[in-house]
């Protein structure tokens, strides 16, 4: 019989607790170990001028040209609240998620047809959607968390849209210690590192303290951005899988798998 894919592996998963499930079950079922230590967690608003400031903005909903959704936490929340306003989604406003899976729950959440690039998961992607290129005076809508990269904003302000934040949630990091982390780590026989963006990069460089051995690992990330900025923090075996879904994460880390072998 044939080992499993990911036999051999032990997998740090630092994605929030409500989106490393599936990742769980995904490299367990291919033969591989997880440690689940979410970096950062996802929450509802609670600031009430900022919840205010989010209605007014979905009540106008009708006024935008386009509505940008970043995430599967943005269809969560921000699709949500938009349900709530508009049980029919309104005419005339074009609906860009940033990659299939996003897509597909904003399809699903909403009711309406959804443009994704054709390759490529992130802001410089959407970016080269040929509706995103002759914006001048067009009204569009980010739905986001709270914080996160202004490059889709900037860019697309400076081809003179008039853009809007539609800030839906907040992210929470996680309040691991240092030396506990990498003791988990450690104890757990971790042998591949994963985040899934920036923000998780920055926050695992934090904890891991200058540990060289573990920054030594395979580290697994979601784009070249992502892939630059660990190799700028010192990652030494940086693995781009090319998106942040489930699907390219596996893949990656069955390539890692084989390499092993």
């Amino acid at each position: 019989m044939n080992p499993k894919p990911l036999s051999g592996l032990t997998v740090l998963i630092t994605r929030p607790s409500n989106q490393g499930e599936g990742m769980q079950r995904a490299i367990e079922s291919n033969g591989g170990k997880v440690l689940p230590l979410p970096l950062i967690e996802i929450k509802a608003l609670n600031d009430a001028q900022a919840i205010q400031e989010l209605k007014d903005k979905v009540l106008q909903l009708d006024s935008y040209q386009a509505l940008i959704f970043v995430s599967n936490n943005a269809v969560g929340y921000g699709g949500e609240l938009i349900n709530n306003f508009w049980p029919q989604f309104p005419v005339g406003v074009d609906v860009i998620a940033v990659g299939p899976t996003t897509a597909d729950a904003a399809r699903e959440k909403l009711v309406c047809e959804v443009s994704q690039p054709s390759s490529g998961m992130t802001s410089e992607d959407i970016l080269d959607l040929p509706q995103l290129q002759h914006v001048k005076e067009k009204k569009i809508g980010i739905v986001r968390g709270q914080g996160g990269r202004e490059l889709l904003a900037n860019t697309l302000r400076e081809r003179g849209a008039i853009v809007d934040y539609l800030e839906s949630y907040r992210r929470i990091p996680v309040n691991h210690t240092g030396a506990e982390f990498c003791a988990a780590l450690q104890k757990a026989g971790v042998n591949v590192l994963t985040v899934s963006s920036g923000e998780s990069l920055d926050r695992l460089t934090h904890l891991l303290m200058d540990n060289r051995k573990i920054q030594q690992l395979n580290i697994v990330v979601p784009s070249e951005r992502v892939e630059r900025q660990a190799e700028q923090a010192g990652y030494q075996r940086v693995h781009n899988a090319g998106g942040a879904d489930v699907l390219s994460f596996v893949s990656a880390l069955g390539e890692l798998g084989i390499n092993q072998e």
